[in-house]
């Protein structure tokens, strides 16, 4: 992309080989330590890909740590057990109340079916806490970093976000997705508003129904598959019913398009301190391609990989036991065997190893790919008005990214 005085466009310096080394030691090192050293594996894997992202050749910056991110785990595990805990406590007393009053058995099938429902208001009891750990993770992940030595920064407003969520995704459920553009950019406008660089705040502009060129071909998507599931019903007709294959194939891509599509959109509108805007224009195709070559190399390498200790499994197996008959086949013999144990030992490498790699392989060959394809395809606009700019205060986040973590909020990076 072209770069004028005025213009400044993404790029990333990130290498293949250098972010699958990271991520595959910082892996292991997570399996070693039974989970404990992910959170410092990740603040080591932004700190690579932050450096990486240059934007007229100046390096962002990310200052996060494991160790806050560790306390802000423990912080949010408390919390979630505590609330989760008198939610669940909440609905037995309820329960048992109901019961006594109606006289139920406890064995009845109404009561089991009670149990089965309260469960399931447990579950949902996690949704606002899920949109809440989105919000927190986001304005974490923002305050600890810098670019040309100007903070980033978001207003508090988890609490908002998690209602707003809530209401939006009620409102695409009952309208069986028809609203989803709406919940997509009602959600994303409120985080993009309470966003800033230094004292500069952005907005984010543009009208919801814009999004629904995004999601036009998920809405021919559904219709097709909703007729081909209705012609085969009807006709009894099995060539319908595969032709339900390409239409699903077809609905699964609407969906990576309307991710891509309502991002370039949404973020062609975005101002910054009501002077600057941004270029963006990724490509679902080269997503795509990305994603299938990416699987089909981590599955190769993944399984060449293994072969050889399989191989060696094996041959310990033929021959310690190959030539042992049937009748002197002792199995409290052969577990108390060295070979046996040298063999469990090496499966159990076996498997910590694939996870590992697999994990390193899709970092490298999928998610720093794509990752790497939207910053070089954007651009920041009237970009001599970041002289203007001043820093801004840090945000004190005792929590870290906590509850993230302890939800399982927020993939990849």
């Amino acid at each position: 992309m072209s770069q004028t005085p005025n213009r400044i466009a993404g790029q990333y310096n990130g290498e293949k080989g250098g972010f699958f080394m990271l991520t595959c030691l910082t892996t292991l090192l997570t399996i070693i330590t039974f989970g404990i050293y992910r959170f410092w594996a990740k603040s080591r894997i932004r700190r690579y890909v932050w450096s990486a992202t240059a934007p007229n050749n100046d390096p962002m910056e990310y200052t996060g740590t494991g160790t806050e991110k560790f306390v802000g785990f423990l912080i949010a595990m408390v919390f979630l057990a505590v609330c989760l805990g008198l939610v669940q406590l909440g609905l037995s007393f309820l329960g048992f109340a109901i019961w006594d009053t109606i006289g139920l058995d406890p064995e009845s099938p109404e009561v089991l079916i009670g149990q089965a429902i309260s469960g399931y208001v447990t579950i949902l009891a996690i949704l606002p806490l899920v949109l809440f750990a989105r919000y927190r993770g986001r304005r974490y992940m923002l305050s600890r970093t810098r670019w040309r030595g100007v903070r980033f920064g978001m207003d508090k407003g988890a609490v908002g976000y998690a209602l707003r969520g809530i209401f939006y995704g009620f409102l695409a459920l009952i309208t069986l997705g028809l609203l989803t553009p709406l919940m997509t950019f009602k959600l994303e406008k409120y985080m993009t508003d309470r966003t800033w660089y230094g004292d500069a705040q952005f907005e984010q502009e543009g009208s919801w129904t814009e999004l629904y060129r995004s999601a036009i071909h998920i809405i021919f998507a559904a219709l097709a598959l909703i007729g081909v599931s209705v012609l085969a019903a009807m006709t009894g007709d099995d060539a319908y019913a595969l032709l339900a294959i390409p239409a699903f194939i077809y609905f699964m891509i609407s969906f990576v398009f309307y991710r891509v599509d309502s991002f370039r959109r949404m973020a062609r509108n975005k101002i910054v301190d009501d002077v600057m805007g941004f270029e963006a224009m990724p490509q679902t195709g080269f997503v795509i391609k990305t994603y299938i070559i990416g699987t089909l190399l981590t599955s190769l390498i993944t399984t060449l990989a293994v072969i050889p200790i399989v191989l060696v499994v094996v041959g310990l197996g033929v021959s310690g036991f190959g030539g042992m008959n049937a009748a002197d086949f002792d199995p409290v013999e052969m577990m108390q065997s060295p070979l046996f144990l040298v063999g469990g030992l090496l499966i159990v490498l076996v498997y910590f190893a694939m996870l590992a790699l697999s994990s390193a392989c899709a970092n490298a060959f999928i998610i720093q790919p794509i990752y790497g394809h939207f910053v070089t395809t954007g651009a920041l606009l009237n970009s001599k008005h970041l002289n203007e700019i001043s820093q801004r205060q840090g945000d004190s986040m005792p929590d870290a990214e906590g509850f993230a973590d302890a939800l399982d909020v927020g993939g990849a990076f």
